[in-house]
Formats: structure tokens, sequence, C-alpha cells
């Protein structure tokens, strides 16, 4: 694929697209690179969907600032918390396969570990639904993450939080079920489940059942990240002016939590997985009755696995780790989507909104005011 690239000026170091026969700037170039000025976001990678194909795929700034390395369609991306989602597919592959099930004490499942009962779970078990959709009452949020060169936990030890961990023991310290909140441990606990259900690493599990079927050829949840991938990988920064992170990146071993490095297309290509199994097009990882399931409200706007909310229904998951960003959006139906990865930590929820609004209506997604000009126009409104 022909990848074409343009200096922008000093918001913008460099623009790329690939496959592209014109470049020129529009509303979402605009609007990133005043993000980009205003955030000191260093790179950004877009892709974006329509009619469930990738439409888009374009990189901006700067994948090492200090070696003047542009950011590409082949950048990788620490996704963050997007490892979620993509991990949910993963292990509700194994629930259609009757290996596991969404409503059954997980410690049935569990060989190599168990994790503790107490007077919170004596009524009312953890369950994989309750882990997936953050109500299994299971404490840890998050995980900062290992330097390159220290030592790096083995996931026993990071459940238990026993050194060299540097989170908190893998508890539940409310009923499950009771309320919704935010657990990355959880998502830990079904890691190890997944191993002891499929005897494989967990990278190899994902590898073989989502990531191939789905194309996402340049994903891997393998941490530390291997020697072939390193030269591709953008280095994070924090910080305002922002700092490249010490050693470029955090190591993850978290990685059902936050694992996944990728690129911007390969999620669109996520993405596009969901939106053609919903529609029973395509089912190479779960079949079209399991992506209802997983699509479903289970409390609040939690699916199994991502968020979910709005008419028409979207979908999608938020991430950040140290120095980088990341956010994916897609409506279940129509076929539209977008992927934006960034270097940075730049609050998310804000630079989010503010980008995805203007792919919106640059897109005549659903509800945008663009769509809903057109719409009144057609009917004869006055604009």
């Amino acid at each position: 694929m022909k990848t074409i690239c343009r200096v922008l000026g000093a918001a913008i170091s460099i623009w790329c697209v690939a496959g592209a026969s014109a470049v020129r700037a529009d509303r979402v170039d605009d609007v990133i690179a005043a993000q980009m000025k205003e955030r000191g976001i260093p790179g950004v990678a877009l892709a974006v969907v329509e009619n469930s194909t990738i439409v888009r795929e374009q990189a901006y700034g700067w994948s090492d600032k200090g070696r003047q390395i542009p950011v590409t369609t082949a950048t990788l991306f620490q996704a963050a918390s997007v490892s979620k989602p993509v991990s949910a597919m993963g292990v509700l592959r194994l629930v259609e396969e009757g290996k596991l099930s969404l409503d059954d004490n997980i410690n049935a499942k569990m060989r190599s570990w168990s994790l503790p009962e107490n007077r919170f779970t004596r009524e009312h078990p953890v369950t994989l639904r309750l882990i997936l959709s953050h109500n299994a009452g299971i404490t840890v949020s998050g995980f900062e993450g290992y330097k390159p060169g220290a030592a790096i936990p083995t996931l026993l030890q990071i459940l238990d939080g026993k050194r060299p961990a540097n989170s908190r023991p893998i508890r539940v310290d409310e009923v499950p079920g009771s309320e919704y909140r935010y657990s990355g441990g959880g998502y830990l606990v079904m890691q190890q489940m997944m191993i002891d259900v499929t005897g494989q690493p967990f990278a190899g599990y994902m590898e073989s059942a989502v990531l191939k079927p789905l194309g996402m050829t340049s994903s891997t949840f393998v941490q530390p990240l291997p020697d072939r991938w390193i030269a591709r990988a953008a280095t994070g920064y924090t910080g305002s002016p922002p700092k490249a992170v010490a050693g470029r990146w955090r190591i993850k071993p978290e990685l059902a939590a936050a694992g996944l490095w990728t690129t911007a297309g390969d999620l669109a290509r996520w993405l596009i997985g969901v939106q053609k199994s919903l529609a029973g097009r395509s089912n190479p990882v779960i079949s079209q009755s399991m992506t209802r399931e997983m699509l479903m409200k289970q409390a609040g706007f939690t699916g199994l696995g991502v968020n979910v909310g709005g008419d028409p229904l979207r979908f999608g998951h938020n991430g950040s780790n140290a120095g980088y960003e990341a956010v994916t959006v897609a409506f279940a139906d129509s076929g539209q989507g977008a992927v934006i990865m960034i270097n940075a930590n730049a609050n998310v929820n804000v630079w989010k909104n503010i980008v995805i609004e203007a792919i919106a209506e640059q897109y005549q997604w659903p509800g945008s005011s663009s769509r809903k000009r057109a719409t009144d126009g057609a009917n004869g409104a006055s604009l």
C-alpha cells in the first residue's frame, strides 16, 4: 500500500495517509492539529471505518521526537485498557466452546490459583459475567507497569500482590453484583482462568483465537515487546511539556487488562469484526448470538468487555497507560467507527470528545449535527 506524507506546519510535523491518490487537509486534520498543539501530543494515529471497511488510516507527528522518527500507519502504540474488550472476545469464544460459563463461580475452573473466598462471596460468587462488566467487587483498578530492565512479576505474583509486583493483592472487598466499580484486577483473574482452561500462554491463545482470525497482524500481547517489533513502537511521553518515558515505555505484564501493542488500523479491524459478527456476515471468533450478548447492557453503560449505549447503539472503550492513550468507538449496526491512538497523556476524555465530534461531523454519523442538517434540508426545514 502506498503511503504519502506531507509536512503541515508546526502543529503537525508530518501527516501521512495510506493508499491515497491525493493529500489535502480537512476538518478532522485541523482539529487533530489543534489538539496536538494545545496538549503537546507528539504523535497521533487515526483510523476511520465506514460500511465496516477502513476508509482512512492516517499518521500525524512524531513516533519519537528526539530521533525525528515520524508516526506511520504501521507504528505500534500501547492500547492500554482497550486491551480489555479484545481480551473479552477471547474469553467469550471459550464460553461459546463450552469451556467456560458466564454465570458459574469462576473458582470452579481455576487450577493454578483461586480467588480467595470471604464474607462478600459467601452468597454471591464471582462470575465471569460480573468480571467482564466490572461488577464483581474485585480490587485494583489499574496498574503502573514496570521500567525496562526491572524485575517483572509473574501473573501469580501480581494476583497475590507479592514482590516484585507493585500493585496490591487482587481480592473481593464488595458483594459481587452490588455495584459497578472499574477493575483491571478482575481481568487478571480472567487471564489466569483462560490460561488454566486452555493450557496455553495468554498471548499465544489470543493470537490464534482472536488476532489472526480478525487480520490483526500488527498486534501482540507478548510482554516485554519482542525485539522484532521494537523499531515500530512509538515512544511514550508524559507531562507538560512532554518528556519521553524512561526506557521509552512501561512493560505491562497485566496482559488482559492493559498489555496489547497494536496499530490504529488493527483496532479498527477489531471494531469491524464485532460489526460483521453482529450482522452475521463473518464470525471467525464468536457467533452472532454471542456478539449480541457482548453488546447487551449488563449494568449502567457496560456490556461484556465494552462500554455500550446510545440510540443507535454504540460500543467502544478508552485506554490510558503511562505515555499512551487510545479511543475506540463504533456503531453496532451502521458500520461506522473510529480509532485514535496517541503517544502522550493528555486527558483522554477531553480530546476524545473533540476529535470524535469532528469525525462524526465529517462522516455524518447518526446524531451528528451535519446529519441533522442534511435531514432537515431534505425535509424542507430552514438551515
